[in-house]
């Protein structure tokens, strides 16, 4: 019996970055994307997002909770505990967009510790935002999941391995937190994809990619994706693979990977 085949979304906070970001869903669609993904959502009208939304057909898999001022280069503010009443404000504003675009399931970026806080406060206070955010998302039907960031790229960010994030996730104790595997950020700060992947298949509520160096698409760098989506589909993987990379060039010229190993409708 064959192995099912997985579901892969396009990010489009990477993807189709030629066009305006309501004019990607589009994009996305006929390219062969069933689902779709994205940083943020915030500063778009909210009826037009929803229009295109629905107009597409796609569905939204996966978006941030509110992550700071991201241009000013802060990634989460789920650390910060003189910003607990933000985020927890944020964790509103996401539910609300959620419920909107019919997506059930957010991320949370623990973000960098300011300077003047200690690594044991910071986790302490990513425990307790997460507690509470697990649990009012739970509330909505929304499941929450927790990233990690490898520090070459993000320097100083709190959860950089998978280990880190499963012991923050067992601190909460919640049942409605799961892992956010991303293939890229693993690669860089830890490697043994296939075996990680297997050992921690249950706790893992979505997976991104993209090869490494240079966070393009596969087959630019030394990941062996079509032996590493093989082995997804062997395991029985059955949630959302999202392509979150830097294409070379257009990105209509960058799936070459996708239709040997997917049915994305």
């Amino acid at each position: 019996m064959p192995s099912p085949s997985l579901r892969f979304s396009a990010n489009l906070s990477f993807l189709f970055t030629e066009r305006p970001f309501l004019e990607r869903f589009a994009a996305a669609r006929a390219a062969g994307f069933a689902g779709v993904e994205f940083h943020f959502p915030y500063d778009i009208d909210r009826a037009a997002l929803a229009e295109v939304v629905l107009t597409s057909g796609l569905e939204v898999v996966l978006f941030n909770l509110p992550a700071g001022n991201w241009a000013a280069g802060e990634r989460g503010i789920a650390c910060h505990p003189n910003r607990i009443a933000e985020f927890q404000d944020g964790v509103g504003l996401a539910i609300d967009y959620a419920r909107l675009l019919g997506c059930c399931r957010l991320n949370c970026l623990a973000g960098i510790p300011p300077a003047c806080v200690t690594r044991e406060r910071a986790q302490e206070t990513l425990v307790e935002n997460l507690r509470f955010a697990a649990a009012v998302l739970k509330r909505a039907g929304i499941e929450l999941v927790l990233e990690p960031l490898n520090t070459r790229d993000t320097p100083g960010f709190l959860v950089a391995t998978t280990r880190d994030a499963l012991a923050l996730i067992d601190a909460t104790g919640s049942d409605n937190l799961r892992l956010q595997y991303d293939i890229y950020h693993a690669q860089v700060m830890e490697g043994d994809l296939a075996n990680t992947l297997a050992t921690h298949l249950p706790r893992i509520g979505h997976i991104q990619f993209a090869d490494n160096p240079g966070r393009h698409e596969p087959g630019t760098g030394e990941i062996n994706f079509p032996f590493l989506f093989r082995h997804l589909a062997s395991l029985g993987y059955a949630g959302w693979v999202g392509a979150e990379y830097k294409p070379g060039g257009r990105s209509e010229d960058s799936f070459a990977w996708l239709l040997p190993h997917a049915q994305t409708s």
